[in-house]
C-alpha cells in the first residue's frame, strides 16, 4: 500500500467522500422502500397490527447483530470489502422479502428484513468511513455530506411506492412489493461501486498513517477520550431509538386515521400515497439538512449540536401529542423527528470519532452502531403494543423520556471535549 503524505490527503479524502456519497444514494433507495413497506407487509401477512412493529425491529435487529462483526471485518480487511459485504446481504434480503410476500409466510418476511438490516449496517458504516481520513476541523462536514447524500435515495424510495406497485402488477409480483424492483437494481449498483472504486481503502490508509506520529497528527488521532465516547454512543443510540419507534408506527397510525381507527383493512391507493409522502418528508428531514448540522458541529462543538437535536426531537414529540390525529400534524411531527435525529446523529458520530484513536475507532463505531440498532429494535417492537393501548400521543410521550435523559447527561459528553478550531 502506498503511504500518502499529509499534502496528498485532501484530494484522496474528497474522492473517498464522493464515492461514499454515491453509494449512499443507491443504498437509500432500498432502505426507503423497506421503511415504507415493512410495517404494512408485516401487518398484512401476520393479520395483526400489533406485530407490524416487528418489521422495523427486524431491520434494526439485523443491523445490531452485524454491526460489530462488520466493524471487526473492516479493521482487518478495510472499508471496501466490509461495505461490499453489507450490500450483498441486503441484495439477498430483498429477494427473500419478495419471496415471502408471494408465499405469504410471515416468518420468512422477517428473515428477509433482518438481512436487509444487516446490509444497512454497512450503510451506517459509510458515515464513519467518511471520517477515516478527514481533517479534524472538517470531520463533521465530511461525515454530514455522506449522511446528506442518503436524502436522494431515501426520499425517492418511498415516492416509488405507487409507480412500483403498478410495475409490480404488470410483471405479476405480489402486492406491496413492486417498488423492490427498483431496490434490487440500486443495491446491486452500490455493491459494484464499492468493490471497484473505493481504492485505496480509507481505513487501512488511516491505520498505516497512524503508525507514524507526524502523520497521525494530521488525522487528529493521538488523544483517547473514553468518557466523551461513551456519552456519544448513548446520545446516538437514544436518539435513534426515539426516531425508529415513532416512525415505525406512523404508517399504521395513518392507515387507522384513513379508516376511522377501525383497522388497517385493505390498503387503498390513497393510503399508500399518504404513507409514502409522509415517510418521504420524514427522510428528507433526516438527511436534507445534515451538512448544516455538520458545519455547526465543527464550529459550535459536538455536544451543543446534540442538545439542539434533542430540542427538535422534543418539539416533534410535542406536535405528535397535540396534533397527532391530523394528517398535517403527523407530517410536521415526522419532519421535525427527522431533523432532530440528523443533528444528534451527525454531531454524536463526530464526537465519537474524535474521542477515539484510529486504532480504537472501528471497535467503538461497531459498538455504537450495534447499540443504536438494538435499542431501536426494542423500541420499534414495543411501539406496536404502546400504539395499540395508548395511541400515537402516548407513544410520543414515552419517547420523550429518552430525550430528557440524553439532555440531562450531556455534561458527560463535555468532559475532555475541546471545540474544534
Amino acid at each position: 500500500m502506498t503511504v500518502l503524505t499529509p499534502d496528498a490527503l485532501p484530494a484522496l479524502q474528497r474522492r473517498t467522500v464522493a464515492i461514499l456519497s454515491l453509494g449512499q444514494v443507491l443504498g437509500g433507495i432500498a432502505f426507503g422502500s423497506t421503511v415504507s413497506l415493512g410495517a404494512l407487509l408485516a401487518a398484512d401477512l401476520s393479520g395483526d397490527d400489533a406485530l407490524s412493529g416487528l418489521a422495523t425491529a427486524s431491520v434494526t435487529l439485523g443491523a445490531a447483530a452485524f454491526a460489530i462483526p462488520l466493524a471487526r471485518f473492516a479493521a482487518r480487511r478495510g472499508r471496501r470489502l466490509s461495505l461490499t459485504a453489507g450490500n450483498l446481504l441486503a441484495l439477498i434480503g430483498v429477494f427473500v422479502v419478495i419471496t415471502s410476500a408471494a408465499l405469504r409466510v410471515f416468518p420468512l418476511l422477517l428473515v428477509g428484513i433482518v438481512m436487509i438490516g444487516m446490509g444497512n449496517a454497512g450503510n451506517l458504516q459509510s458515515r464513519f468511513a467518511a471520517t477515516d481520513l478527514a481533517a479534524p476541523k472538517h470531520r463533521g462536514r465530511d461525515l454530514s455530506i455522506v449522511v446528506w447524500s442518503t436524502t436522494i435515495g431515501g426520499v425517492t424510495g418511498p415516492l416509488l411506492l405507487t409507480p412500483g406497485e403498478a410495475l409490480g402488477q404488470a410483471v405479476g409480483m405480489p402486492p406491496l412489493t413492486g417498488s423492490y424492483l427498483f431496490a434490487l437494481v440500486a443495491q446491486f449498483a452500490a455493491l459494484m461501486l464499492y468493490l471497484v472504486a473505493l481504492r485505496p481503502d480509507p481505513l487501512l490508509t488511516a491505520l498505516k498513517m497512524a503508525a507514524t506520529p507526524s502523520r497521525a497528527a494530521a488525522l487528529g488521532a493521538s488523544v483517547d477520550r473514553p468518557v466523551s465516547a461513551r456519552y456519544a454512543i448513548f446520545a446516538v443510540s437514544g436518539s435513534h431509538a426515539v426516531m425508529a419507534s415513532v416512525m415505525a408506527m406512523t404508517p399504521i397510525h395513518l392507515s387507522h386515521m384513513a379508516h376511522g381507527h377501525g383497522g388497517a383493512g385493505e390498503m387503498s391507493e390513497e393510503v399508500t400515497l399518504l404513507v409514502g409522502v409522509t415517510i418521504a418528508l420524514h427522510v428528507a428531514g433526516m438527511y436534507g439538512l445534515s451538512p448544516v448540522f455538520g458545519i455547526l458541529a465543527d464550529r459550535w462543538g459536538r455536544v451543543r449540536v446534540v442538545l439542539l437535536g434533542q430540542a427538535v426531537l422534543a418539539a416533534s414529540l410535542g406536535t405528535a401529542i397535540i396534533a397527532g390525529e391530523h394528517a398535517a400534524g403527523v407530517m410536521i411531527a415526522l419532519i421535525l423527528l427527522g431533523l432532530g435525529w440528523s443533528a444528534a446523529t451527525v454531531a454524536g458520530a463526530a464526537l465519537l470519532t474524535e474521542s477515539s484513536t484510529v486504532e480504537m475507532r472501528p471497535r467503538r463505531q461497531g459498538i455504537s452502531d450495534s447499540l443504536m440498532s438494538l435499542t431501536a429494535a426494542v423500541g420499534a417492537a414495543g411501539a406496536g403494543v404502546v400504539l395499540t393501548n395508548f395511541g400515537y400521543g402516548g407513544l410520543s410521550a414515552v419517547a420523550l423520556v429518552i430525550v430528557v435523559a440524553i439532555s440531562v447527561m450531556s455534561p458527560w459528553g463535555r468532559i475532555r471535549e475541546s471545540v474544534p478550531a
